[in-house]
C-alpha cells in the first residue's frame, strides 16, 4: 500500500528551524494543528495596544543584552507592568498606548508607520476561566510579518521567523485564571539572508496580519489528517494522527453523502490510515463543478469536521490532466492586498473580492504570488472552483549557500503544505520566482523539490523561471533553465513589449522550449494608470497595455506545450520600487484593475480571450464524448 500523504508529512523535515524555543513548560509546535477554526475558544482579533520601538529598547538593555535572556527577567516591555506607583521610573505603558487593529498591517493603519521597518510591540489582554476549561489550550497565529517574539504573562513562549505561515504554541500550563497578557514584539526589517531577502517588488507590510486564536482541544485529539484521492483516482486515501496521552484509540472517518463510515485502530504512535474504493456516485471536484463533501474525522475523544473535494491532477507529455482530462489554465496572478484599503488582505471577505474578480475575468486558475496567502484564499477557491498555484517567497537573489536560509525556506514550504494539503483547489506548489541560474541556486531549489515530493506526491511542482536569447538573436527566446529538469510544469515570466522592446516586437518572437513538458506562462504584462489615455505606444496608457495583451495572447499560442497562463497581475498593488510621480506614486500599475476597483481596457481583452479558450475546451470535450 502506498504511504498516504499525511504519513509523509509527519515523518519529514522534523529538524527544521521553524521556532527558537524558550522554556520547557510551553513548547512551540513542530507540526501545527490542522483545521483550527472548529477548535476556536476565543478570537483574539480586534484592538491591540502598540508601542513603536525602532531602537528595540523594550527588548535589549543598554549593553544590548536581551532582557528575556535572564530568568526571571528584570526588564522589558513583555513584562507588561502597569504604572501604579508614581515613585517608580517606568518609560512605557501599554494601558495608555495607541491601538492598531489585528489582523492588519501597521503601514495602512497609521500614516506615521507607512514606510516603517522595525519593531512594534503588540499587547492584548483577555480573560480565561480555568473552571470552564476542557483539555488543552493553544495559541494560533495565522501570520506575523516577519519575526515574532511571543510572550504570555511575562514569560517567553518562543520565536517564529517567516511572515506568511501559521504557527502555534501550547499554553495549557501558562494560562492564568482571570486576566492574561499576550505580548508580541513584531519585527519586519528586511534581511539579506531572510526569505524573502532584501529586494522585492511588493510592500513590506508589518504587523500581526492574520487571525489570532485561542484553541481548545481534548487531552487527546486529532491533530492532523488527510483525505484525498490517490493518484490513480481509484481509491480514497485517508490518514489521521492523534496527539495526547491516549494514543491507542479507534479512529473513524465519515462521509455521510457517500454513506462512508469506516474505522480503524490507531497504532501505538496514534497513527492510522485507510484506503477505500471510490464509490461510483462520487462527484469529482472541478472548476465547472466544485463539489465539496462533508468529512468527519473522529476518535474516542475527539471529532473534527471539514469540507473536502476529490480530484486528481497529473501531467502527460505536454498536457495537464485534471480528473484525467486535459485542461487549459485560464489564470491570473494575485497579490494578497486589498486595493480599497491599500493594505494586506486577510479575511474571507478579501478572498471573495479578489477571487470574485478573477472569476469575472473568466479564470479557472490563479497564481497566489509571491508568498503563502491566507487559508481563506484556498478555502474560498475550493468553494468557487478556482484552481490554485501556491508559492513561497524564494524570490530573486536569495542567499543560496546559507544553510539557515535554506532551513527557513524549507520550514515555510512545510507549513504551507501542512495547512493546505486537504484543499482540492491547490494543484501546484511553486518553489521560487525569477531566480538567477547558478549551481548553488539549482541545488537549493532541488532540495525544496525533494522535500515537496516527500510531503505531497499528489500535486505538481513548478517555479517561475526566466527566458534568454543568444547574442544578436533577440527575437528568438530560449527556455532551458536547468531547474526545469526537476519540475512537472515549465513556467516562466516574460515581458516582451514592456521591458523588452515595444509591443510590435511580440509579433516577431519565436520560441525554443528545452523540455517536453506543459508550459504555463507565469507572468506577462505592462503598466497602465487606470484612466490614462494615449495611443498604443504611449507608456502607462490603457491603450498600450491593451495592445500588449492582444498581441501577447496570440504569440503564446505559438509556444510548444502551451497549457495556461497567469498574467501579471489582477489588481494594482503597492511597491516602493515604483516612485514615478502622478503615474505610479508607489503603486505597481500592471494590474488589470486599478486601485480604485475600475477595470482597465486590458481586462476586457483578456476576458474575451478566456471566453474563446473556454469555448474551445468545451467543444473539444463535446467532440471527445461524441466519438465512438
Amino acid at each position: 500500500m502506498k504511504t498516504p500523504l499525511l504519513a509523509l508529512v509527519l515523518k519529514t523535515l522534523t529538524p527544521l528551524l521553524v521556532f527558537l524555543f524558550v522554556g520547557s513548560s510551553a513548547a512551540g509546535r513542530e507540526n501545527n494543528i490542522a483545521n483550527v477554526y472548529p477548535r476556536v475558544d476565543q478570537v483574539l482579533n480586534g484592538k491591540w495596544r502598540v508601542i513603536v520601538d525602532p531602537y528595540e529598547n523594550g527588548f535589549y538593555n543598554y549593553r544590548y543584552q536581551p532582557f528575556d535572556a535572564s530568568e526571571p527577567a528584570y526588564g522589558g516591555y513583555f513584562l507588561d507592568r502597569p504604572v501604579t506607583d508614581r515613585t517608580v521610573l517606568q518609560e512605557y505603558d501599554f494601558d495608555t498606548a495607541d491601538t492598531l487593529t489585528v489582523p492588519g498591517d501597521w503601514n495602512s493603519q497609521d500614516d506615521k508607520l507607512f514606510y516603517y521597518e522595525g519593531s512594534v510591540w503588540y499587547r492584548r489582554t483577555f480573560d480565561f476561566d480555568a473552571s470552564q476549561a476542557k483539555g488543552r489550550q493553544f495559541l494560533h497565529f495565522g501570520a506575523v510579518n516577519y519575526e515574532a517574539h511571543v510572550y504570555l504573562n511575562g514569560r517567553k513562549l518562543g520565536v517564529h521567523v517567516g511572515g506568511f505561515t501559521p504557527f502555534q504554541f501550547e499554553v495549557t500550563d501558562r494560562l492564568e485564571h482571570g486576566r492574561n497578557s499576550l505580548v508580541l514584539m513584531v519585527d519586519n526589517k528586511r534581511e539579506k539572508d531572510a526569505v524573502p531577502t532584501l529586494n522585492t517588488d511588493w510592500w513590506n507590510y508589518g504587523g500581526i496580519t492574520r487571525d489570532v486564536l485561542l484553541l481548545e482541544t481534548p487531552e487527546t485529539f486529532v491533530t492532523d489528517y488527510s483525505v484525498a484521492l490517490d493518484p490513480t483516482g481509484a481509491f480514497i486515501e485517508i490518514a489521521a494522527q492523534l496527539e495526547g496521552p491516549q494514543l491507542s484509540q479507534r479512529i473513524s472517518v465519515e462521509i455521510p453523502e457517500l454513506e462512508i463510515v469506516q474505522s480503524i485502530q490507531a497504532d501505538d504512535q496514534g497513527y492510522a490510515e485507510l484506503r477505500l474504493p471510490v464509490p461510483s456516485e462520487l462527484k469529482r471536484w472541478s472548476p465547472q463543478s466544485p463539489k465539496l463533501y462533508e468529512v468527519v474525522v473522529a476518535s474516542d475523544t475527539d471529532r473534527v469536521e471539514d469540507r473536502i473535494g476529490f480530484r486528481t491532477i497529473e501531467v502527460e507529455g505536454r498536457d495537464i490532466l485534471l480528473n484525467g482530462e486535459p485542461i487549459f489554465l485560464r489564470g491570473i496572478s494575485i497579490h494578497e492586498e486589498n486595493p480599497f484599503r491599500g493594505g494586506r488582505a486577510f479575511g474571507v471577505e478579501d478572498a471573495r473580492l479578489l477571487l470574485g474578480w478573477a472569476k469575472e475575468l473568466g479564470c479557472n486558475f490563479a497564481r497566489l504570488a509571491h508568498y503563502p496567502h491566507s487559508e481563506y484564499m484556498a478555502r474560498v477557491a475550493d468553494e468557487m472552483g478556482i484552481l490554485l498555484w501556491e508559492e513561497i517567497p524564494v524570490y530573486w537573489t536569495i542567499s543560496w549557500e546559507n544553510e539557515q536560509t535554506l532551513a527557513n525556506a524549507r520550514a515555510q514550504l512545510k507549513a504551507l503544505v501542512d495547512r493546505d494539503k486537504n484543499r482540492a483547489s491547490v494543484i501546484i506548489w511553486s518553489m521560487a520566482n525569477e531566480t538567477p541560474v547558478s549551481e548553488a541556486r539549482t541545488a537549493f531549489l532541488k532540495r525544496l523539490v525533494d522535500d515537496t515530493r516527500q510531503l505531497d506526491p499528489t500535486r505538481l511542482i513548478s517555479a517561475a523561471m526566466e527566458v534568454h536569447s543568444e547574442p544578436g538573436k533577440g527575437d528568438h527566446k530560449i527556455v532551458n533553465d536547468p531547474f526545469g529538469a526537476y519540475t512537472d510544469i515549465l513556467s516562466f515570466n516574460q515581458y516582451i513589449g514592456w521591458y523588452d522592446g515595444l509591443p510590435e516586437k511580440i509579433d516577431r518572437v519565436t520560441w525554443e522550449i528545452g523540455y517536453e513538458k506543459p508550459v504555463v506562462i507565469s507572468e506577462f504584462g505592462a503598466g497602465a494608470l487606470q484612466g490614462k489615455r494615449g495611443d498604443a505606444v504611449t507608456r502607462f496608457s490603457e491603450e498600450f497595455q491593451a495592445d500588449l495583451y492582444a498581441r501577447t495572447v496570440k504569440m503564446l499560442e505559438r509556444i510548444p506545450g502551451y497549457s495556461g497562463t497567469t498574467p501579471w497581475i489582477l489588481v494594482d498593488f503597492r511597491s516602493p520600487r515604483r516612485p514615478l510621480p502622478v503615474v505610479q506614486d508607489g503603486w505597481n500599475r500592471k494590474g488589470l484593475i486599478g486601485d480604485n476597483g475600475v477595470r482597465k481596457q486590458a481586462f476586457f481583452v483578456l476576458q474575451d480571450y478566456y471566453e474563446k479558450k473556454a469555448a474551445e475546451t468545451s467543444n473539444a470535450q463535446s467532440e471527445l464524448q461524441a466519438a465512438p
